[in-house]
């Protein structure tokens, strides 16, 4: 997709099967399943959209799905093949790791950023996009390499550690331009350091929601899922977020919508938000 001077390009990190009552919280079956049917074991599917941006100066890729190294057991769970799906369809999109200079983390779960490194000989672990700077929110960070009891299982060093071992990793703080015409937007919420993404070229617009808004069945200010550290914090914020994606006429972009890799919204009174246009991919 064309956004002004920038080409915007969804690549997929892999698809993956989840628990659906996980994927929203307090929302009762009877009201999610009508949107995505589960199936006999109540998962659905998921993707993990990430985002290929080139501004002409920057080759940028916003998230990294969940990568290679995944142990049998996770695969299994999540029906998740070998392979490293990311890197192998950004071959197939004619784009070069070693060519991305800028890569951003929405935050720092396993679906998100499995992919930002791999394994090669003897079990070593280095960053997939060598020639990139890795950007996270520092509180993000934090989070992430704390030993608190209450977070235990919810990050994977082995995910994140190398970035900054390899010194390509470049802390964060709060809503500011990491390049032209790309912001980060803290929303909170979901993790405590969670950056939705906005992307401004020329007089057009769209907003990488992360996991604040992960499909485009989220839009309800009360659907969230159980993952959600804050859902007050989901609750305040996401409003604000879709009116400003609603009343510019932008594009709001999914992470883990299975059909949509985004849609155009519109303000309605008794739901809040609506779509109303879509495109399955970018």
């Amino acid at each position: 997709m064309q956004l002004g001077n920038f080409k915007l390009t969804t690549i997929s990190g892999g698809r993956f099967l989840l628990d659906g009552g996980t994927m929203f919280g307090v929302v009762p079956k009877i009201m999610w399943a009508r949107l995505i049917p589960p199936d006999d074991q109540n998962r659905i599917c998921q993707d993990t959209k990430c985002l290929f941006i080139d501004t002409g100066k920057h080759k940028v890729l916003v998230d990294t799905g969940y990568g290679s190294k995944l142990a049998e057991k996770q695969r299994r769970v999540f029906d998740i093949a070998e392979g490293d799906v990311l890197l192998d369809n950004l071959t197939e999109a004619g784009i070069d790791a070693a060519d991305i200079d800028t890569v951003i983390l929405t935050h720092l779960h396993f679906d998100h950023a499995g992919g930002a490194t791999r394994c090669v000989d003897e079990g070593q672990i280095v960053c997939s996009f060598p020639n990139a700077t890795y950007y996270v929110q520092r509180r993000e960070w934090i989070e992430a390499n704390s030993s608190a009891p209450e977070l235990r299982g919810a990050y994977a060093q082995e995910n994140f550690a190398a970035i900054e071992a390899a010194g390509q990793l470049q802390l964060i703080d709060g809503n500011v331009e990491i390049v032209a015409g790309i912001r980060s937007w803290v929303t909170g919420g979901h993790t405590l350091g969670h950056q939705a993404l906005v992307i401004e070229s020329e007089d057009a617009g769209a907003i990488y929601l992360g996991d604040l808004c992960p499909t485009s069945r989220h839009l309800p200010r009360l659907w969230g899922m159980s993952y959600d550290l804050d859902v007050l914090q989901i609750r305040r914020c996401k409003p604000e977020v879709l009116g400003t994606i609603a009343d510019r006429d932008w594009w709001a972009l999914f992470d883990h919508d299975p059909d949509f890799a985004g849609a155009k919204l519109t303000r309605e009174e008794k739901r809040e938000f609506a779509v109303a246009e879509t495109l399955e991919s970018l």
